[in-house]
């Protein structure tokens, strides 16, 4: 029978930070334990901002140059989860936060990752495409008028109808 890592590790996460809080705080003072949880909050959200916008730069880039972005978009998402690690009060998580900031761990992890995670949109067509229009309306100065004729009823000729009932 095989036991479910995460959810054990969910469970135990609470105590594991509680005991790092007194071994910790034991080493160093209550205050100074404070001071180094609101310190690793503030990194968290300082580091997000400043490694995610060079992140959305890189996905931009190799969107426009027609490749597949989705090893940025992994390392974009590890980034936010870093960030939100940090944030949380506690060691354990301020560790595994930043050691997901370092990019050799977030490629060792998108390798890890890469065979599960499917992607679902094909980037290889040089980016984002507007919608093709398969037809054209092409109307002429007697073909539309804002008169008192709408009040008669729609007009039966008009090319609007006629592509909607095509």
């Amino acid at each position: 029978m095989r036991i479910p890592f995460l959810p054990l590790f969910l469970l135990a996460l609470p105590l594991l930070e509680i005991a790092g809080f007194v071994v910790v705080g034991r080493q160093v003072g209550a205050l100074a334990t404070v001071g180094l949880v609101l310190a690793s909050g503030i990194a968290g959200a300082l580091l997000l901002r400043h490694q995610g916008f060079s992140v959305m730069t890189r996905i931009r880039t190799e969107m426009d140059a027609g490749r597949d972005p989705s090893r940025q978009l992994a390392h974009g998402a590890m980034i936010v989860l870093a960030a939100i690690l940090l944030i949380i009060p506690g060691f354990i998580t301020d560790i595994i936060g930043l050691l997901l900031f370092l990019p050799p761990i977030r490629d060792l992890a998108w390798r890890a990752l890469k065979g599960r995670v499917m992607l679902a949109t094909n980037f290889s067509t040089g980016g984002f495409r507007g919608r093709q229009r398969d037809k054209t309306i092409d109307l002429d100065d007697s073909d539309y008028s804002r008169s008192d004729d709408y009040a008669r009823g729609p007009d039966h000729n008009s090319p609007w109808r006629r592509l909607k009932d095509e």
